[in-house]
């Protein structure tokens, strides 16, 4: 049969180039291959299209960024309301008049950034130029709208996105659980009874069709945790990669900038456009951010693999560990070459728990001391924790982080990645703060649940969590995969890999 000697080459093609494909090749052989390979699915609605097709399309002029734009516009209208994702958005004339602004530039055959023509939203805890940002506190819920755009938010815009409203976040990106008194709750959009995570909102927004692209900032998971409920890509970058303009301490590497995608691939595209240094960015890696825009074939083969079954020891739910087991045998049939490993992480605990409090109170803003009445408790309590800070005990954080990193590093000559779940549940009940108990583990503050995230945190390396597959409720979860420093191409390209082989990535929410 013609069907049979179809190849995954000539799918690409077809795919990626706007070929016309015959119908029963779209109809017969495409979802599968869909499945199998990763291929874009060139018949879903364009807001479930990848970045990278509709990157593809635009430049070659094939749709115009004003169909794309009112196919985001349209779907932002029918889906945002059931979730809370997206808080703040530019009036509809204004994002169409953006639109066609693009459109008349390739018409004008004006050169074109990497993401001309893609509508993108940016977490309410950074500058957007003509956007308010409240960053979901009652203190700042009525401010105007900022007058120019963070440092990483500027690239966007000079990569060409049409940025056109801000993402819901916890007030001042406490936790990972998106819920504040201006806003109200973000919620999953596998099912709306859940939680869509946090602190970067955008999880649920880029796994329903709402944007493309989002960025997300991640100082205990707040990437990591909404990309693991939301069935998408989020990568916790090396400190510097992306510029971050911290309040207090412009050389941390804690807290870190990156993309929020539905694939690696798209999460490349992103970070291409978000990295690169800056003048002010005492920390920002001189690199040339290009790299990104073509990832490595990866042989699964002769990919080495450290699995932890539980980040040295913290408490995992059933269902997840019984899920993660099934991830396990996935890469291994794949051809992984997968060794149990527990890395030492012992003092990892104490020591982000310094490092983070001390964080908020040296980026904590004046009107927490004039009005700590309009904040939220936690965040409060956060920084009189941090006000308090016993030297001996920052020095701890700090010597203890060091040696974290130096054995993470060590680790990694041996092997290519380390494993661990991304959670250690799945989206919780929207309703709730935080996940009280896990496993018979009782939790009394709402960053105790984050441990898998805050300790991967503590050793400095880029880390990406990307979808693992199903629990037998059907709900996603993430693989949390470390990789060596300033090795962010290796790991998105590992993630391409597995995304292509597993398909994984390719179901889309239930909820909505």
């Amino acid at each position: 049969m013609q069907i049979a000697r179809i190849g995954h080459a000539q799918l690409s093609t077809y795919c990626m180039q706007g070929e016309a494909m015959p119908s029963y090749l779209r109809c017969a052989i495409l979802p599968p291959l869909v499945s199998i390979f990763g291929l874009p699915m060139s018949d879903a609605p364009l807001h479930y299209r990848s970045a990278t097709e509709l990157a593809g399309l635009l430049g070659r002029r094939e749709i115009s960024a004003v169909e794309v734009m009112k196919a985001f516009l349209a779907r932002i209208e029918e889906v945002n309301p059931k979730l809370n994702a997206i808080v703040s958005m530019l009036p509809v004339s204004q994002a169409l008049a953006m639109a066609e602004a693009a459109d008349q530039k390739l018409r004008a055959g004006d050169a074109a950034g990497i993401l001309h023509g893609l509508p993108t939203a940016v977490k309410d805890l950074n500058d957007v130029a003509g956007l308010p940002t409240s960053r979901g506190s009652r203190a700042f819920a009525n401010r105007a709208a900022a007058s120019k755009d963070a440092k990483f938010v500027a690239k966007l815009r000079e990569a060409g996105a049409l940025l056109i409203g801000k993402t819901n976040t916890p007030e001042l990106g406490v936790g990972t659980l998106t819920f504040n008194e201006v806003f109200g709750v973000t919620r999953n959009p596998w099912d709306l009874s859940k939680h869509g995570g946090g602190s970067s909102g955008a999880g649920a927004a880029v796994a329903a069709g709402l944007v493309p692209l989002a960025d997300g900032s991640d100082s205990g998971g707040s990437i990591r945790y909404p990309a693991s409920f939301c069935n998408i890509v989020g990568l916790r970058t090396t400190p510097g990669r992306v510029p971050f303009e911290a309040l207090g301490d412009g050389w941390t590497p804690h807290a870190v900038v990156g993309p929020m995608a539905r694939s690696s691939q798209d999460a490349a595209l992103l970070l291409a456009a978000m990295s690169g240094p800056v003048s002010d960015g005492p920390i920002t890696l001189d690199s040339d951010p290009r790299q990104f825009l073509k990832l490595a074939d990866v042989d699964l083969s002769k990919v080495r693999i450290a699995w932890s079954k539980d980040a040295d020891g913290l408490p995992i739910s059933p269902e997840i560990r019984a899920a993660y087991a099934e991830a396990r045998a996935t890469l291994a049939g794949l051809g992984c070459q997968i060794d149990d490993v527990e890395l030492d992480l012992s003092t990892a605990d104490r020591a982000w728990e310094v490092i983070e409090m001390f964080g908020f109170f040296t980026d904590s803003p004046d009107e927490v001391r004039t009005n700590p009445e309009l904040f939220r408790p936690d965040y409060v309590r956060n920084i009189k924790q941090g006000s308090t800070t016993d030297p001996v005990e920052l020095a701890f954080g700090i010597r203890e982080r060091t040696k974290i990193f130096r054995r993470t590093a060590a680790l990694l000559q041996d092997y290519d990645l380390f494993i661990t779940p991304t959670t250690p549940v799945t989206a919780p009940p929207a309703e709730v703060e935080w996940v009280g108990e896990i496993d018979g583990t009782v939790f009394d503050r709402y960053f105790l649940w984050q441990r898998l995230a805050c300790r991967i945190t503590m050793t400095g390396h880029p880390v990406l969590s990307m979808p693992g597959g199903f629990t037998a409720t059907g709900m996603p979860f993430g693989l949390q995969v470390v990789g060596p420093m300033r090795g962010e191409h290796n790991l998105l390209s590992f993630g391409a890999a597995i995304e292509s082989a597993t398909g994984w990535i390719n179901r889309r929410p239930t909820g909505v």
